[in-house]
């Protein structure tokens, strides 16, 4: 069975290793394009280039894959199918035909919900207490396709996007030679979404970080799990008679709501039973109050709440 492999960041390598680690032929590996990234601007292969190099694997990096040339290219290889995981760039019908069994695409939640580019992320926002896997057959439309397979995952209460990238990735590796061996030799029938019910999620941008301490204090949590570590979570507060902006890097939800201050305003929580959270400093939010553990003052290192609100809040 003849693969090509298309993916780019670290949720696509447990995928391609499975797929190593088999006994498909992987003709070629399909990566966006080495670009300058950081403050320094260095040229860093992804994770999907880096692994498909030590393993002597054919990489190819398209601009863009919706060029005629590369159509032919692909064709050239013969595939037999292709295996997509975050790839990056949406593929177009004249390439999803070439492979005699089409493109499968491995896609971090419960298709038809969370369709698009930041689904982990959606679910943790959302509050969601359960995700999963969804393996499909793709056409032109952005995770539109029949399904082929899926299974469920629960989501931690504490639980952020890093980690459940990571184990969403790994349950589609583990599915993956299965649903592959099992769509080939017809024991799988493609099964049509229901596009009525197809929820959507977007490009995550800067600005979706802003925090609105008028929400309740599990809805902050919820963001701040979900965008972390990109793009982050931050606001911006008045102190010592300058405005300031500070990255909330972790916190956690408590009951406490001081009917004295406003929802945004800083105050120290008052020592709990037994002591073990006195005075940590929170912010008090439409309902609840958000205590933070760690955080960032705009031209500062990262430091504790309890740090901060020694030098900040006197």
């Amino acid at each position: 069975m003849r693969i090509i492999f298309f993916g780019t960041p670290d949720f696509s390598i447990p995928a391609l290793k499975v797929l190593l680690e088999s006994d498909f032929e992987i003709v070629a590996v399909i990566t966006e394009p080495t670009r300058p990234t950081g403050r320094k601007q260095e040229l860093i292969p992804s994770p999907v280039k880096s692994l498909a190099i030590k393993n002597n694997l054919t990489v190819l990096e398209p601009e863009s894959i919706k060029s005629p040339e590369w159509a032919e290219q692909i064709k050239s290889l013969a595939p037999d199918i292709a295996v997509v995981a975050a790839y990056g760039q949406i593929i177009p019908q004249t390439v999803i035909d070439i492979p005699k069994f089409g493109f499968i695409n491995i896609h971090p939640s419960l298709l038809p919900k969370y369709r698009g580019a930041s689904p982990v992320q959606s679910a943790i926002l959302n509050g969601e207490t359960e995700t999963g896997v969804t393996i499909m057959l793709m056409d032109e439309k952005m995770d539109h396709g029949p399904i082929l397979a899926q299974e469920k995952i629960s989501i931690g209460n504490n639980e952020d996007t890093p980690s459940l990238l990571a184990r969403t990735a790994e349950l589609g590796a583990e599915m993956l030679p299965r649903v592959i061996a099992d769509f080939v030799a017809g024991k799988i029938k493609p099964r049509e979404q229901n596009h009525e019910a197809a929820t959507f999620s977007k490009i995550l941008k800067k600005e979706d970080g802003q925090i609105d301490w008028q929400k309740s204090a599990s809805e902050i949590y919820n963001q701040i799990r979900a965008l972390r570590p990109w793009p982050g979570t931050w606001a911006n507060f008045r102190l010592q008679n300058a405005d300031c902006r500070i990255k909330i890097l972790d916190g956690e939800v408590i009951d406490e709501s001081p009917g004295t201050i406003n929802a945004g305003d800083f105050f120290v929580s008052p020592p709990y039973e037994g002591g073990a959270r006195g005075g940590r400093l929170a912010v008090k939010c439409g309902s609840g109050s958000l205590i933070i553990n760690r955080l960032i003052p705009e031209g500062k290192k990262e430091m504790s709440g309890e740090e901060f609100a020694r030098g900040y809040l006197k």
